[in-house]
């Protein structure tokens, strides 16, 4: 991103959070706002929220608002950065092909470039974090479900409408559960957080011993990715056995991606990448044994470096190489 271009408003929309910021060139962040998304009330509600959200990191920075060239907004589920339209989100309730980008463009007086919240991620991890230098890579999250961003050749891979990337309704098991995208047996649906915490309730539900019920208080729903992680770090065997199969189903959607793509980078992100190498080194050992040899090892593992700021990076990125585009 060289030379020096006007900052811009980037916003990360997640299912419980929204987190706004202004942005500059350098990658900078100037000013953030964090508010509360409250998806369950709707789509009208959340953009009003988004608006809040835009107006109030723009009235934190120093920058005068007419200086702020753009909005650059991350959004989860499936969506076409040229129309603007959200098609859906499991993130979302009840989200139909939402007008996002004429939305808030309207309610800012901005210009608003949509982007999927993953691969939003990904130009951030690029341009400012794991994957600085990188020319292939795949950014991976893995947290309440799974995402993805592909990076071929120093750009980002969209595919015909803009929705490549969808790498967690990848099927793994053809007879599997029925998921949210309306398919069955997609990845996310067992190497995700919530994928784990499930496998640890039916078990215990089953009858099975474990000090994961003390630790939730007595509550089997209280039962997450992170205090599965406390309790396999405190040696419960099912806490671990629950890892280990996560990590397996990691490993094999890993080796999927490793043979269609060869790689140089994966970068891995998102809540559960915090477990390290308790979960990350089956699932790399597991990648090998399902992948070809020398794409293997060809391919480096990198945790992503960024953290909560990788995706309101990536869509700060986004907006100012759109911009260039547009006056190029």
């Amino acid at each position: 991103m060289a030379g020096k271009a006007p900052p811009v408003i980037a916003v990360d929309l997640g299912g419980s959070k929204i987190l706004s910021a202004v942005v500059d060139h350098r990658g900078k962040i100037l000013a953030s706002d964090l508010h509360r998304t409250h998806a369950e009330k709707g789509a009208d509600f959340v953009i009003g929220n988004i608006l809040k959200s835009v107006r109030a990191v723009a009235d934190k920075s120093t920058i005068p608002e007419q200086n702020i060239a753009a909005i650059g907004l991350g959004a989860p589920g499936i969506s076409n950065p040229q129309t603007g339209i959200v098609y859906s989100s499991p993130n979302l309730p009840d989200w139909q092909n939402v007008p996002l980008k004429d939305a808030i463009e309207n309610g800012s007086g901005k210009k608003v470039f949509l982007i999927n919240d993953a691969n939003a991620a990904a130009l951030g991890e690029m341009r400012y974090g794991a994957a600085r230098g990188c020319r292939n890579f795949i950014y991976i999250t893995l947290s309440t479900g799974i995402g993805g961003g592909i990076i071929i050749d120093g750009q980002l891979y969209t595919g015909s409408a803009g929705m490549a990337g969808e790498i967690g309704h990848i099927v793994v098991e053809p007879d599997g559960p029925k998921c949210n995208c309306g398919g069955a047996g997609c990845w996310e649906l067992y190497a995700s957080g919530t994928a784990m915490a499930r496998r640890a309730r039916e078990e215990i539900r089953k009858g099975k011993i474990s000090a994961l019920l003390d630790m939730a208080g007595k509550d089997v729903d209280n039962i997450d990715a992170l205090l599965i992680q406390r309790a396999a770090e405190h040696g419960d065997p099912l806490a671990k056995r629950v890892i280990a199969e996560t990590a397996r189903y990691i490993g094999i959607g890993l080796g999927g991606l490793i043979n269609i793509f060869n790689p140089e980078l994966i970068v891995i992100g998102g809540g559960l990448a915090n477990m390290g190498s308790m979960l990350l080194a089956p699932a790399y050992k597991e990648a090998a044994r399902r992948s070809y040899r020398e794409a293997y090892r060809a391919t480096r593992f990198a945790v992503a470096e960024l953290g909560a700021h990788s995706g309101v990076l990536g869509a700060a990125v986004y907006a100012i190489e759109q911009l260039r585009k547009k006056r190029s």
